[in-house]
Formats: C-alpha cells, structure tokens, sequence
C-alpha cells in the first residue's frame, strides 16, 4: 500500500522506526563516533568520547568511540541493533562467574525501552571449526558445545535482555577449498546441535562457504526453524543466490529474516575497513548498488509473506552505515508507493 506523505519517516535526519512495521533497518555495531551528527549528537557526548588504536595487517587506525549511554539515542533512529562484542567472549566464564561482556550488556539493557531490540552474535568459540590463536588457526575443542552455548551464552543472555532480546546470529567462518568438509556432515552436526540446545525461534545461522550453501544443510535449518543469514560478505555470491539456494524460502519459526551487508563482494576485510575508515560517509566507488537493489528486494519478498526483515548494515559496506540505510530506504519507498515488484514474485 501506498505511503502518504503525512506517514513518511524522516529520512534527512536518519529515522527509521516507522519505515514499515515488518522491516527493522539497523547497524551492525553502534558507538561510532563517525556517526555525530547523523545518529548523534555532538554537544552531548562532547568530553565522554575515548579512542582506541586497532591494529589491522601492520597497519593502525585510530577508533574514537562513545559511552554505552549513546545506546539511548541510537534507538531513536533505529529499531534494531545487532552486538557485535559477544562474538569474540562468553557472557559467563568456565566456572559461572560473569564476564566482561556480562556487565556491559547489562549497561546496554538499562538504557533499552520498549520496542529496541538487540541481535546477538553467538560466541565464535561455539560456532567456528577453527580459531587463531598466536597468528595460527587451530581446531576449536569448542566446536557445537550445546552445554557451552546453553550455560554460558542463552541462558545468561535471556536472563539479562529478557523482552529485548530479539535474536542469536551463529556465523561460521569461511572455509578453504582444502578445509572444507563434505556438506551432508556439516548437516549431521548442525541437526545435532539445534537438536540438543534449548528451543527458540530466535536462531538464525550464517555459513560463510558458499558449497555449504546446499540443500541437506539449508533443510536441517529449515527442519529446527532455523533462519538463513544473508550475507553481502567478500566471497558469498550476491543476495539473490543466496535466497535461490536456500529454496527461496525464509525457514526461521519465529517468522523473521536477518540481511547482514557486511563489505562489498571481493573486497577483504582488511581492504573494506582501511577504505571505510573513519565511517563518517559513504566512501565513493565503494557501495555496490546490487547489493542496495537486491536488499530491497528481500525486504519486499518478507513483506510480502508476513516475514520480519531485520537489515543490519556495517560501515564497511560502503563507508558510513547510517547514509547506507537511508539510501535504502529511500528505495524502498519508492517501490512501495510504485507498488513496484508482484509480492508472489519477489525476486
């Protein structure tokens, strides 16, 4: 149906709250301080932003970054938010006593009203078949930990969001040719796994191996109402295959997709982050307009099936997350007042 113009959210100024109740635009991360004066504002963190050096392939970047508190106004512009954090830490130690991580997601939760919700990353130790450790990648002795996951992950992260939280992302980390596994035995672990943890309609996966991309494994998700992450990652092929290999169907239970535009298809990493950086705008020539296009395009196909799209967009997608939305939004609204695209045609 058509938007008038009484109802159109105000893009000029990064609100996207009311873009449409089944598409939840978000970041993947938040606290940027390359984002002041788009999400937030200057005068109101003016001696609370500290800086980091991050250190990628011998080179260093400065990383200035705001209090936990800039969560308040982030959820103004935004109706999700993806954490990132947790990928990299439990919330809860071996013996039971809270993490780092633990006490910072409190913070968050204390600055959270109703209707924000938070994606969680699962930690990487529960869903990498390989960890670096001291520059060399190693066998992960925590592999599909269900106990592991269950105490020291979902547990503590319900008891601690509670309403707000809205999903668990597990994102498995690509695999060389020499590495990979035949697909019908990553499905068996999977089928395993989501059988032997906790129920939930929250779980949405992200398989970084195109060749695991096949159907014995898409229907184990399909099977536990696990979703399909999809990816504009590096080496993934573009959105739209990725929809068509997963039977152009959305399998998560609880009725949600998640889209994750992570760095342009081709570009490192590395190379994205070193381009992106300071993430204050779009960075020209880097943002790929398939990627806007067929985003658009899922978004519509989830509306068209009673289907919460959750978008969750990276700096390193093209340079500043914010801009990158709004350019998306603006697309899509303009397909919906054109009524561009059969809903039984989505893509």
């Amino acid at each position: 149906m058509p938007l008038s113009d009484t109802n159109l959210p105000d893009l000029e100024h990064y609100h996207f709250r009311e873009l449409h109740p089944r598409i939840f635009l978000g970041t993947a991360s938040d606290r940027y301080a390359g984002w002041i004066g788009q999400v937030y504002s200057e005068e109101r963190y003016r001696d609370s932003i500290t800086s980091r050096t991050k250190q990628i392939k011998g080179r260093s970047f400065r990383e200035d970054v705001l209090p936990v508190e800039s969560v308040e106004e982030y959820f103004t512009h935004f109706r999700v938010l993806e954490i990132d954090f947790t990928f990299y830490r439990f919330l809860l130690e071996r013996a039971g006593e809270a993490s780092q991580n633990f006490h910072v997601l409190q913070r968050y939760r204390e600055r959270l009203k109703d209707g924000d919700g938070l994606f969680l990353k699962v930690p990487q130790a529960i869903f990498a078949q390989k960890l670096l450790v001291q520059g060399k990648y190693v066998p992960n002795e925590q592999y599909l930990d269900r106990d592991a996951f269950t105490r020291r992950f979902y547990e503590p992260a319900r008891e601690i969001l509670g309403p707000h939280l809205r999903g668990f992302i597990f994102e498995q980390e690509y695999q060389r040719r020499e590495e990979r596994i035949p697909p019908a035995d990553l499905a068996r672990s999977l089928d395993s796994f989501f059988g032997g943890i906790p129920r939930d309609n929250r779980y949405h996966v992200e398989l970084r191996t195109e060749s695991y991309l096949a159907p014995v494994v898409l229907d184990v998700l399909d099977k536990h109402g696990v979703g399909q992450v999809l990816s504009h990652w590096t080496w993934l092929p573009p959105l739209k295959k990725q929809f068509e290999k997963g039977g152009s169907r959305f399998t998560n239970a609880g009725g949600q997709s998640v889209l994750r535009l992570m760095t342009p298809r081709g570009m490192r990493y590395e190379d994205a982050y070193a381009r992106a950086h300071p993430f204050d705008r779009i960075v020209e020539g880097m943002l790929q307009p398939s990627m806007v296009e067929e985003t658009v395009q899922l978004m519509q196909a989830g509306m068209a099936r009673d289907v919460d799209v959750n978008v969750m967009v990276n700096n390193r997608a093209g340079g500043n997350a914010p801009s990158i939305a709004r350019r998306i939004a603006e697309i899509f609204l303009t397909a919906v007042n054109r009524g561009e695209k059969s809903p039984q045609s989505p893509l």
